[in-house]
């Protein structure tokens, strides 16, 4: 597994509720399209991973992809057939809090059209409903 945090302060984290849409990593700031999240959810690393491995299958070397959120988030559960009681489960997988308005992933380096297929092939991985976004000119 490649996207967890190195170190953590507590390896158990409890749930949270997702309410509101993000203040922070909600334009596109690096490139000149963006992947941006329409509802709250979780994004897990193995679907941050295959949205990774799928958009640079696809991309032509001069384009760039980069992964604006990350995994800090550890979601535990105990073992099949286990009795009440007895603690909190192990930590079984790392998950990205995306919010609506976030921006997930950033392209770089290519045309409209190659972007709306690498977005199409990213779209289908992702848990959360998401669209593709068009970096703001500025004057």
């Amino acid at each position: 597994m490649r996207l967890m945090p190195k170190r953590v302060k507590f390896r158990k984290t409890q749930r949270q509720k997702i309410k509101g849409n993000a203040t922070k990593c909600n334009t596109v700031a690096f490139g000149e399209f963006g992947m941006q999240s329409l509802e709250p959810g979780w994004i897990t690393a193995q679907q941050l991973e295959a949205g990774r491995v799928s958009a640079s299958q696809y991309l032509p070397r001069e384009g760039k992809l980069t992964i604006r959120v990350f995994p800090h988030k550890s979601v535990t559960s105990k073992p099949i057939e286990t009795r009440m009681g007895k603690g909190k489960g192990e930590p079984e997988f790392w998950v990205a809090v995306v919010k609506p308005v976030t921006i997930v992933f950033v392209f770089s380096g290519i045309n409209e059209e190659i972007a709306s297929h690498t977005f199409n092939r990213i779209a289908h991985k992702m848990p959360v409903k998401v669209r593709l976004v068009q970096r703001r000119k500025t004057v």
